[in-house]
């Protein structure tokens, strides 16, 4: 539970589904109890949230760098389309290798 054990007691209400799936694991033994299973499902839910603000981040520094680029004028005009027929005519030439 990390550096502090402090434990607080709360009620959480879950979907029928959810307090079944909770029972089956139990029974089998893969949770001691339920308490255990939204501990874990917690620390998960952290653990992606981390992930995406670290994702945003990126993406945020990113963005900056290309702010940056358009700023100091390090950006051309480009054609979609001329790119995604460059790109098809490589690929059509790989196809026939």
């Amino acid at each position: 539970m990390g550096t502090n054990n402090t434990i607080e007691r709360m009620t959480v209400t879950v979907t029928q589904e959810m307090a079944h799936t909770m029972r089956s694991a139990m029974r089998e033994g893969g949770y001691a109890s339920s308490s255990e299973i939204i501990r874990e499902a917690l620390r998960d839910w952290q653990h992606k949230r981390k992930l995406k603000q670290s994702e945003l981040d990126a993406l945020r520094a990113d963005i900056a760098v290309a702010d940056q680029d358009i700023a100091e004028d390090r950006v051309s005009s480009f054609n979609a389309e001329t790119i995604l027929q460059r790109g098809q005519e490589k690929l059509n030439v790989r196809s026939r290798s």
